[in-house]
């Protein structure tokens, strides 16, 4: 059962706990973590005595309009708390599935890791970190851990959301196994490496449920904006009113302004459209990151991925497609093209490596030459080793053998000179040329005579190039770390287009290149998934762990990409964006709308005192409640028509950090000043077309 689930911005499924969820949070507590909202939440209840008192015939207004800003204040709150019900719904609704993973399973426990005939059956609750445990073909994987022996098929679709099973072995990089996964075949001897409740399951289930985000700093930052706006706006309202008072009182005439006038106005100046929205904004990008399979084991992590501005790329598997393919056909002196093409292939039928298999598929697209049946040809494979460096094939023709074999240039050269055979200088030449390009060169031999080179180089992954561009221009700087020599690393960083290369990196020098970037003052990211990648991991920015990998690389890391796929820090980085661009689009928004509100409301609210502020109704709207009461109605509306936005998020656009900024002070201040004009001018006429004004 994968975790993955497809979720519309308003599915039905939600559409109901979100409603429920939204009363649930009128409780105090609850609204108290939201300031700006808090006070909206004060002024509904204020209204709602006022509206009680006008009934009870001592109010300062009609009930019929108190009433109206009551449940405008209301409806205000109700949909801010909408918005958040919605985001974490959506997380909720992931986490589910993730819940059902933690049934009830019964472990193995071995008392040594030698003795698998003798175990003990133990709940998984009781498991405790070092436990040594034994899982079989069919069990379910009882907890985090680390394989000590065995090796073993192991479907992990419950994870991932894929259905292709993993390899998972003692000793080295893939030697990570996760709770709730199932051995499919042969048998695992593994040690527990976490307690009860700190299993990755139970740290995906804390993550993506909204309830349990906390803030990430630029949410804070944003927030006590917020709030210092919030309290301005406060206390130029508290004056209004003695202001007001006193001007009645001088003048001998007008009418002075009412509290719940002065409550309407408060709501309306205060940025309550972001601040209705932050929380469900923030819940969101997390939840947009488990959609990509990715989990953020710190919010800070989503955030600090907006903010990168170095990327750095394993070559192996991200920008390469992690094995050499065969590429070209270099022929010696004296032999065509086909005939080498034909040896190769026949030197590699029995080589099941994908370089092999390479060689092999390349003379079938190039000459149209058929793989041929080992056991028709009576042949023998000769398998490569350490000693030889070479591969092959003998075939056996009556009394005669033909051997044909493959392999690097100076061991070939050594077997060519063993048979006392000539090696042709222009076979040299070319595997020079080849190693300064890059590329692996394989020489062929048949019966000791050369038949040339075969090209094998790293094939960057198509469109990674494109991608890396996009990043160059949103002032990101790539860097490709591979354990190549300089010469071979130069080319492929050329062929990629990545803006800069490591060579022949150890954890060292990795860690070194992060820590000379952060004290640059920029934010570093990049992938790992090894034990020898956890000091860098730990120290860069982002950093993203293959899921495929160590324990202790899992650990380091403060996301884990469940699909281990090292590409996935691109799709990482855009996600981090898009936060933050939604979150500044709205904030432009919510801040430029108040100027309609201004020309609104103002005259509205002291025209009585102030009768020469009527000029200000350039929207000539029908009359102070009427306007008093569009605006408080926009204000609550407007949320609504940005929750979508919220959830799905701006779109992203890889374009430079000043074009940026003007299209979105276009777009979101532009609009944010003109659609309230608009929309407060439709309430009006909609109010006075039903006769409620």
């Amino acid at each position: 059962m994968s975790h993955k689930k497809n979720l519309t911005l308003f599915d039905f499924a939600l559409f109901g706990p979100g409603i429920v969820d939204a009363f649930k949070k009128l409780n105090p507590r609850a609204q108290w973590r939201n300031p700006v909202m808090f006070v909206v939440y004060v002024g509904s209840v204020l209204t709602t005595l006022l509206f009680f008192q006008a009934i009870a015939g001592a109010g300062e207004a009609s009930p019929g309009f108190i009433l109206a800003i009551a449940l405008g204040l209301w409806a205000t709150v109700l949909f801010a708390n909408f918005a958040e019900s919605m985001a974490e719904g959506r997380s909720k609704a992931q986490a589910a599935s993730l819940h059902a993973l933690k049934q009830a399973i019964t472990a193995k426990k071995l008392s040594t890791a030698t003795d698998r005939d003798r175990w003990t059956p133990i709940s998984a609750a009781q498991l405790s970190k070092d436990d040594i445990l034994l899982v079989e073909a069919g069990d379910t994987i009882p907890a985090d851990g680390e394989v000590i022996e065995g090796v073993a098929s192991v479907d992990e679709s419950a994870i991932t959301g894929e259905s292709a099973p993993v390899i998972r072995e003692s000793g080295g990089d893939f030697s990570a196994v996760t709770g709730g996964t199932r051995v499919l075949s042969d048998w695992l001897v593994l040690r527990v490496s976490v307690n009860p409740g700190e299993a990755f399951i139970d740290r995906m289930i804390a993550m993506v449920e909204g309830a349990k985000r906390q803030k990430t700093p630029n949410e804070i930052a944003l927030t006590i904006l917020l709030v210092a706006l919030t309290i301005v706006f406060l206390l130029v309202t508290a004056t209004l009113l003695p202001f007001s008072l006193f001007s009645v009182h001088a003048a001998g005439l007008g009418t002075p302004v009412t509290i719940t006038v002065l409550i309407a106005l408060l709501v309306c100046l205060i940025p309550t459209t972001i601040g209705a929205l932050l929380s469900a904004i923030g819940v969101a990008g997390m939840s947009r990151m488990m959609q990509a399979n990715v989990i953020a084991t710190s919010g800070r992590a989503v955030e600090a991925a907006g903010d990168v501005d170095v990327l750095l790329l394993d070559k192996t598997g991200t920008i390469t497609l992690g094995n050499r393919q065969a590429a070209a056909f270099i022929p010696a002196p004296g032999i065509t093209e086909t005939q080498l093409a034909d040896a190769a292939q026949l030197a590699s039928l029995a080589d099941e490596t994908p370089e092999g298999r390479s060689i092999a598929v390349l003379a079938k697209q190039r000459f149209n030459i058929r793989e041929r049946e080992m056991a028709s040809l009576h042949a023998t494979f000769v398998p490569f080793s350490a000693q030889t460096r070479m591969s092959g094939i003998d075939i056996h023709t009556g009394n005669d053998t033909r051997a044909l074999r493959k392999g690097s240039a100076e061991s070939m050269k050594r077997h060519v000179a063993s048979l006392g055979c000539p090696y042709p200088a222009e076979v040299t030449l070319a595997v020079e040329e080849l190693s300064r390009q890059g590329s692996t060169p394989l020489v062929v031999v048949d019966e000791g005579r050369v038949m040339g080179v075969v090209e094998l180089k790293d094939i960057v992954k198509g469109g990674i190039k494109e991608r890396f561009a996009e990043l160059r221009r949103m002032g990101i700087k790539t860097i490709m770390i591979t354990g190549d020599n300089k010469l071979t690393a130069a080319a492929i960083a050329a062929e990629a287009g990545v803006d800069d290369f490591l060579a022949e990196a150890t954890p060292e020098d990795k860690l070194k290149l992060i820590r000379r970037y952060q004290a640059e003052g920029r934010l570093v990211a990049m992938t790992g998934d090894g034990t020898n990648d956890a000091p860098a991991l730990a120290q860069a920015d982002v950093a993203v762990a293959m899921n495929s990998g160590t324990q202790a690389a899992k650990e380091a890391g403060n996301m884990v990409d469940l699909d281990s796929n090292p590409t996935k820090l691109l799709e990482i980085v855009e996600i981090g964006k898009q936060m933050l661009m939604t979150r500044g689009s709205l904030t432009t928004f919510s801040i430029s709308n108040d100027v309609a509100k201004y020309f609104a409301i103002i005259p509205a609210a002291f025209v009585g005192t102030y009768p020469q502020l009527e000029t200000l109704d350039i929207m000539q709207l029908n009359s102070p409640s009427s306007a008093i009461m569009s605006a408080v109605i926009f204000n609550a509306l407007i949320i609504v028509a940005l929750i979508p936005l919220a959830l799905k998020g701006v779109r992203y656009r890889a374009i430079g950090a000043a074009m940026l900024l003007r299209r979105n002070v276009l777009i979101y201040g532009l609009g944010g000043i003109l659609v309230p004009f608009a929309g407060i001018k439709l309430i009006d006429m909609a109010l006075a077309g039903l006769h409620l004004i």
